[in-house]
């Protein structure tokens, strides 16, 4: 079905970047984690395509190991 769209496709990234760190404040660090989840769960059910979500999957893990490498 659909492939994985990785241009950026957001009117405003900063602004997007920004309301992100605001929904984290004053979280514990386990709360910050429950609102990634509940994020990750809504925006997956949004997308509703299990292609495109295993492709997101797979390139979110491979940029995390990648980035570990590098430290």
């Amino acid at each position: 079905m659909a492939t994985l769209l990785t241009d950026n496709r957001l009117a405003s990234p900063d602004a997007f970047y920004e309301a992100l760190l605001q929904a984290h404040q004053g979280l514990s660090t386990e709360q910050s984690h429950a609102l990634n989840a509940r994020l990750v769960l809504l925006l997956a059910n949004h997308i509703g395509d299990a292609e495109a979500l295993g492709e997101a999957l797979a390139a979110a893990r491979i940029n995390t190991l990648d980035q570990d490498s590098r430290q």
